[in-house]
């Protein structure tokens, strides 16, 4: 697909070249997601329009084809015919016109007559509607494809890692201050169920996505489509992708605000909080070996330092915790881009279509990561576990109903302040070993008494 020479050998057209002349900003692309999402629309709109009897039938068919061509060829392949940079038109109108132009080169190479970009790919679109409804296309798919398999996955690991250590007793801290006991795999199972929650608010984002600005046109009115476009393309959507879009039931809403996005880029906060706990704690946990936590063993992956030999470094969570990071900054992005609507239409689609599926791409591709190459691997390390739970004061904590919060207070600040064990104390301040023994066993601890 690279021209060879001359500007009929380009894969686009006029209004194409000239975009790449007017908008050379930075060195991005069009995110990938967001053209396959283009040409899928395109495919089902050339088909619907032909079946209307709207663009002449072998015209409609080669069209479709050229986009179904299109989508099967790779990413690298296809982005060759998709130059310009995001950062263009708040409507993503060079894009949407560098689609028809590819589309309609295409076709017409095939059918060896003009097809026009406008009146023959374009009919019954506009760039107004046709790209917010790419970008939920695109969203949909992204989630469904890549999210969500790799959280589920992530999850399962946690699950068994939960399970594995399940009866493994721990020393619980609070403000980073020694607490009360519970399991290793009852802190790990804590992590999951944080993702699972968040998995809950994707999964209650998506119904919105699902609704289509198609058919809208150029304000919503739906001026110069068919009455039955709109449906009939979201018919073939719903075969092609499995996914149950349908027109929106406010075209002008669809068009003007972004609110589906804004909402489901807030459950991806969300779900970039929880990651990025779940990433702090583990390294904590894994810090020392010697000089830390040294609770949790990291797999060893890749030589941690270039100048301490044997350093084993988290860095599968500084990954996963950069990635969370940037998310948080990319929803800053998402919110100013949809609050910056004006009348009729929001022109930020660009910057918001750019920050979404860059966030479910660094997201799905930090947790395969950390899944595969650190919580699959992770291990404990029983001695330290054990002996910080036998030398907490914190077990103090189950004295209490027995001697009373203040006795109880005093036992623990006595020990802490000789440097004595708190069952020493305790003895020293006559309570009978076999109950002290009793009340403090660590495994009592871990549920209502």
């Amino acid at each position: 697909m690279p021209p060879a020479a001359g500007e009929d050998a380009l894969p686009w057209g006029a209004q194409t070249e000239l975009a790449r002349q007017n908008f050379a900003i930075g060195d991005e692309r069009v995110p990938v997601e967001l053209l396959r999402a283009l040409l899928v629309l395109k495919a089902a709109a050339a088909q619907v329009n032909g079946a209307l009897g709207r663009v002449e039938a072998g015209m409609a068919a080669a069209i479709a084809e050229a986009a179904n061509d299109l989508l099967a060829t790779d990413d690298a392949l296809l982005m060759q015919a998709f130059p310009l940079s995001p950062w263009q038109s708040g409507s993503l109108t060079q894009s949407h016109v560098n689609v028809n132009e590819v589309l309609a080169r295409a076709a017409q190479r095939a059918l060896g007559r003009p097809v026009h970009a406008n009146d023959d790919v374009n009919h019954g679109q506009s760039s107004n509607d046709v790209v917010p409804s790419a970008m939920h296309v695109a969203v949909v798919l992204a989630i469904g494809s890549r999210l969500m398999p790799a959280l589920a996955g992530l999850c399962a690991t946690l699950a068994e890692r939960a399970a594995e250590f399940d009866a493994l007793v721990k020393l619980g801290r609070t403000h980073l201050q020694d607490a009360v006991p519970l399991t290793l795999g009852q802190e790990i199972g804590a992590w999951r169920s944080q993702l699972q929650l968040a998995e809950r608010s994707v999964d209650s984002a998506v119904p919105a996505l699902l609704d289509l600005a198609l058919g809208g046109t150029a304000v919503g009115t739906g001026l110069n489509t068919h009455p039955q476009f709109a449906a009939r393309v979201c018919e073939r959507l719903v075969l092609r992708t499995n996914a149950a879009f349908a027109p929106a039931s406010d075209r002008f809403a669809a068009m003007a605000g972004h609110e589906p996005l804004v909402a489901l880029h807030g459950a991806l906060k969300v779900l970039a909080v929880a990651l990025s706990k779940m990433a702090n704690d583990i390294r904590l946990l894994a810090s020392g070996p010697q000089g830390g936590f040294g609770e949790l063993v990291l797999p060893a992956n890749e030589p941690g330092s270039s100048i301490m030999p044997g350093k084993v470094n988290p860095t599968q969570c500084e990954a996963l915790a950069m990635v969370c990071w940037q998310v948080m900054g990319n929803d800053m992005a998402v919110t100013l881009g949809a609050a910056a609507g004006h009348l009729q239409l929001n022109t930020a689609k660009p910057l918001i279509a750019v920050n979404v599926l860059r966030s479910l791409r660094l997201l799905a591709d930090a947790m395969q990561s950390f899944d595969t190459r650190c919580a699959r691997g992770l291990a404990a390390d029983p001695g330290r576990i054990a002996a910080a739970v036998a030398g907490s004061l914190m077990l103090v904590t189950a004295l209490a109903p027995h001697i009373g919060y203040d006795r109880a207070a005093q036992i623990a600040q006595h020990a802490h302040a000789h440097h004595l064990s708190l069952r020493a104390a305790a003895l020293a301040a006559g309570i009978a070993a076999a109950d002290f023994d009793r009340w403090t066993d660590p495994a009592s601890m871990l549920g209502p008494a």
